[in-house]
């Protein structure tokens, strides 16, 4: 059972509520939920500093801020690289490295379902989207 959250009470400035609500009628959503998504994302940045997010929800997920690379690719090309190889191809940091892997630490469910997405199949993916052509190339 899911457990309800707790109520507050916020005043928010004319053009912040503004833009909560343009936010909101776009998302198809409740300005709560927008407040409450946008708080977390807030409170993640400030604790690892050097993580963003990106995409519009459903597809929204953390980034490593001064890379292409979002954190579960980090992970991914952590554990099959190491960190000196991961530096050397994709200019990745140690200080970048540390803050995806603290992240993920706090958030393994997160990333791990994305990791787990990107392995899918062959044959599931082309189930999924049929009507997108896929062209296989042999190493």
């Amino acid at each position: 059972m899911a457990s309800k959250s707790a109520p507050l009470s916020i005043r928010l400035s004319p053009a912040l509520h503004e833009h909560v609500e343009r936010e909101a009628r776009m998302a198809k959503r409740s300005k709560g939920s927008i407040v409450e998504e946008l708080a977390e994302e807030a409170l993640r940045m400030r604790r690892f500093p050097g993580i963003g997010f990106r995409e519009l929800p459903p597809y929204r997920r953390a980034w490593v801020v001064g890379t292409p690379l979002d954190v579960w690719e980090v992970v991914k090309l952590a554990r099959g690289l190491g960190p000196s190889e991961l530096s050397e191809h994709f200019n990745v940091s140690a200080a970048q490295l540390r803050v995806a892997l603290a992240y993920y630490e706090d958030h393994p469910d997160e990333i791990d379902d994305r990791i787990a997405a990107n392995e899918r199949p062959l044959e599931e993916l082309q189930r999924l989207y049929p009507e997108i052509d896929t062209i296989v190339i042999d190493d």
